[in-house]
Order: C-alpha cells, then structure tokens, then sequence
C-alpha cells in the first residue's frame, strides 16, 4: 500500500443536457487533476439529473453510452484514477428499466468496478417535494469492493449511507476507502449529511470520500452539496461549504487506518448474534 496520494471530490450541478453537463464536469475533473489529484470522485447522476421523462428518454445502455465514453477519455487525458458517481444505465434496449450505476475507471481508460446502488430512495418530505427511486430503477443486489493502488475501495450511493451493516460488510472485507457519491435533498442534508458520514467513518476506521450535487437542477429538485471527505477518526478533512460546483482535495494517509481501528477496534470486536425475534413468535414458540 503507498505511503499516500491525493485525492479529489468534485462538486457539479447536472441537468438533463448530458452534453453541457459532462462538459461542465470534465472541466472540474481537469482542474482538480491540476491540483494534484491522484483519484477523483464525481456525484451521483453525475452525467444527468432530471425529471424522471427526460431520464426514461435519455438513459443508454452500457454498449452505448456517452458519459462512459466521455469518463473514460477523460480518465486516459488526466491519468488520474475517476469515480463516475453514478450514471443512469438502461439495462435492455427497449426498456425502462435503469440502473444507478457506479464505475470506476483507471487511468487506461477502463471499467474496473460497478456498482448498483442497492437501497432505494422512496420518501415524501415536507414541501411537495416526492421521491420513487423504485419506479424507475432497478435496485443492485451485490456489495462491491474495488482495487486501487493505494488500498482497497468500498462503493456505495448516496440513501446507502442510512444502512450501516452495508458498510460495516465492505470493511470487514477489506475496504480501506468509502464513496458515497450523492444527490442528497436539502431538508436531509441539514438535518443528517454531515452525522452520517462521519459516522460510517467511525464505524468502520476507513476514509470516507463524498462527492456531491448541489444547487437547483429543475423545479423542486435542489441538491444539498457539501462534498467531504472524513478521515478514519471521524474527522473531517476537507468539505466545501460554499453552494457552489467547484471541488475539494485533500491527502489521503492509508497509515491513518490502521491508527484508528488499533484505537478502537470494535471492527475487530464484531461478533455473531442471533437477530431479536417479534414477541408474537417468540410467545407463540413458548
């Protein structure tokens, strides 16, 4: 494992316009590979963010997609290694059935890892605003750890974050780095965002990296922001506060995770234990 590397979180706004988004994208992933970035993160629905008919008319299959095209060029120009957030996939042609898929790509240019996001974010919250991630989207069915040259990498999506036992799963087999790319709602954000990242941090002794969308993307969907990156102790090492696209780096120290899980080594401490049964069963049983 290296000593150390860079790493980046890019912080975007996406529409509906694939073509303006992605070139508003690859702008920041330039700029922040500039800075020194070794690997870079993107938000979730990196490469399109719109109302659910301009998803359904829009979304390409894997064999013929342009934001793959394009993370993958992007990947070969910078050299760095990229994290597509997510992209929406249609997963047969012909179809509305579509996966939130994420993807990492290698300086090469190719697809090492994808991952389906397995927890769907269906909700109604104050102010009208509506959420039916199931009717559109296929949900994953499979955790995925990833290699990267400085460690092993846990993926994950944005409503994933609210399921600990998923993370706690990527770390004990053998993740030293977290994602979770995001297009979290306002009110949510506020209220969770920065609790829950820091505590899968905690939980599981690995950085966190958490790039975000903000701002507004169409009539009644805004995007909280603030892309962080927590390191193992539950720290918070870089974020950017500001309501803007833009990105944050910081360096990423694979030492620091041994530190914190010897600190505290409830990861190590994890034991079996039967699941608690409804007291009707258990009542039943007697």
């Amino acid at each position: 494992m290296a000593d150390s590397f860079i790493a980046a979180c890019v912080q975007t706004t996406s529409v509906s316009d694939t073509q303006a988004t992605m070139a508003a994208v690859g702008d920041l992933i330039r700029r922040a590979r500039d800075a020194g970035a070794d690997f870079i993160s993107t938000p979730e629905v990196v490469s399109m963010l719109g109302p659910r008919k301009d998803v359904l008319a829009n979304a390409q299959t894997m064999d013929n997609h342009d934001g793959i095209a394009a993370f993958a060029a992007l990947a070969k120009e910078t050299g760095a290694w990229l994290l597509a957030g997510s992209m929406v996939v249609r997963l047969k042609e012909g179809e509305d059935r579509l996966a939130n898929r994420s993807m990492l790509f290698s300086p090469a240019g190719q697809i090492t890892a994808t991952y389906d996001k397995i927890h769907m974010f269906d909700v109604d919250l104050e102010g009208g605003e509506s959420y039916r991630e199931s009717s559109t989207y296929q949900p994953g069915d499979c955790a995925v750890v990833a290699d990267l040259p400085w460690g092993k990498l846990g993926m994950t999506i944005c409503y994933d974050m609210r399921f600990p036992y998923l993370y706690r799963d990527l770390a004990h087999a053998g993740a030293d780095f977290l994602t979770a790319p995001s297009a979290f709602t306002v009110p949510t954000g506020r209220a969770h965002w920065h609790v829950l990242l820091r505590s899968r941090a905690i939980e599981t002794g690995c950085f966190m990296m958490a790039a975000a969308q903000v701002g507004e993307h169409f009539p009644k969907r805004k995007s909280y922001g603030h892309s962080i990156m927590i390191n193992p102790w539950g720290e918070v090492i870089a974020e950017l506060e500001a309501n803007e696209t833009g990105f944050i780096t910081a360096e990423i120290e694979p030492a620091k995770i041994k530190e914190a899980r010897q600190m505290v080594p409830s990861l190590y401490n994890d034991r079996p234990y039967s699941r608690p049964e409804p007291a009707a069963r258990r009542k039943a049983a007697e």
